[in-house]
């Protein structure tokens, strides 16, 4: 299955939907489980199905009404499209008063019903939650949402290519990653805004950066084979720490294309995101692939590393 045409029943932000070709290609070709402690909407186990590279998934996320949504998504799809069908035509001539009238009730009862409702009509996918824990995003008002025909179109991908084959919980990652066995693969895409103790509006809960270079060192530990989503930067702005060269991770640099925003303000700005990869995943990829190192420096950038694949030339970037 074309990666363009996977389905995604929610344009949810932070989702590594549009760089799953990309990080795929990191990934050993076979998975026994794949485990995704920071699932979101589980881009990547959907992209790592599609392509038969793993048939198991552990899907865990701390927002407990996101994994219900999911759960309910891959497991009783028609469930969920017939409800959130029911919700949008709903709306009638005064869309915005009901977009309010189910947030509040989502508050009320954390409703993973509810919630997708919410994620398909709220403002650019955006999830935001004031400092009480209480979803807080507006309404896109040029908009209502998914249509229900293409809402149900989109559950039923994805469940067809999950069911009966994941495992659900919202614990803290840590308690994931004590849990992970020996052959699994694990994807980590936490937020990593906020990790040195400031709020951030996008999650639920944020993660400590000192726990988490903590949990990866003893996951290096165990010889663990693993993948981390983790910083970035927009132009020369960069976004979260760098996880520390003590890890010996891999880093590799990802161009996810021009800012659409930037643009809007005249700016020619890219987007760029790290992946880092285990010490044992570099391994087992440098010994059934070709790498060409160069020696340019730039400043302090990461030396250029070039992946050939046999599906065209990925370049890109490590240190």
């Amino acid at each position: 299955m074309a990666m363009a045409n996977l389905p995604h029943f929610v344009q949810y932000q932070g989702s590594k939907r549009n760089l799953a070709t990309y990080i795929l290609q990191f990934l050993p070709k076979k998975i026994n489980r794949l485990v995704e402690p920071f699932a979101g909407t589980a881009a990547i186990s959907v992209a790592a199905s599609a392509n038969q590279i793993s048939h198991n998934f552990w899907l865990n996320d701390l927002n407990q009404p996101l994994i219900k949504l999911l759960e309910l998504a891959i497991e009783n799809p028609n469930e969920i499209a017939d409800f959130y069908s029911k919700l949008w035509n709903e709306q009638h001539t005064d869309s915005i008063a009901h977009y309010f009238e189910v947030r509040s009730k989502f508050n009320q009862t954390n409703d993973e019903k509810l919630f997708l409702y919410l994620l398909a009509r709220c403002v650019k996918g955006s999830v935001r939650y004031n400092s009480r824990g209480l979803f807080n995003q507006s309404p896109d008002k040029r908009r209502k949402g998914t249509r229900p025909e293409t809402m149900r179109k989109n559950i039923a991908g994805v469940s067809n290519l999950l069911k009966g084959k994941c495992q659900f919980t919202s614990l803290d990652y840590r308690e994931v990653l004590d849990g992970s066995q020996d052959g699994d693969f694990i994807y980590m895409d936490p937020p990593y805004q906020g990790v040195c103790g400031n709020r951030d509006s996008r999650y639920l809960s944020g993660i400590n950066f000192d726990d988490f270079v903590l949990a990866i060192e003893q996951l290096n530990q165990k010889e663990a084979t693993f993948a981390v989503s983790y910083d970035g930067k927009l132009g020369n702005k960069a976004f979260g720490k760098f996880l520390p060269s003590s890890l010996n991770l891999e880093r590799i640099e990802i161009e996810v294309g021009r800012s659409s925003q930037s643009t809007l303000l005249g700016k020619a700005e890219t987007t760029v995101e790290s992946l880092y990869l285990s010490p044992s995943l570099f391994r087992s990829l440098s010994s059934v692939r070709e790498f060409n190192y160069t020696d340019k420096k730039i400043g302090n950038s990461p030396k250029q590393l070039t992946l050939l694949e046999k599906h065209g030339e990925f370049a890109a970037a490590t240190r």
